[in-house]
């Protein structure tokens, strides 16, 4: 299992609002079709949901993601997802 951190994004912008809910790394063990299988060695218990989200597939930077929304067995519920361009696992919330 590999963490990859994506690019840097600043949380606040000189003289601008600060940005919420920014994605953090975060290490996942993923199973058969990519089902998290633990988050941060916290085993998910369910998967209550996963969709996938493609845009910006004109430009350089296209955004692909698969999201999943798990709960684990210490009662946390998640929202993480692959980033399909580069590779690397998120927590959104």
């Amino acid at each position: 299992m590999r963490v990859v951190r994506g690019p840097a994004t600043p949380a606040r912008t000189p003289g601008g609002p600060r940005r919420l809910g920014l994605p953090v790394a975060v290490a996942v063990a993923a199973g058969p079709g990519g089902r998290p299988l633990t988050v941060a060695d916290d085993p998910v218990d369910a998967v209550r949901e996963s969709w996938l989200v493609e845009d910006r597939g004109w430009t350089a930077q296209p955004l692909r993601r698969r999201y999943w929304e798990v709960v684990t067995t210490g009662g946390r519920d998640l929202v993480i997802f692959r980033d399909l361009e580069e590779g690397g696992w998120y927590r959104q919330r």
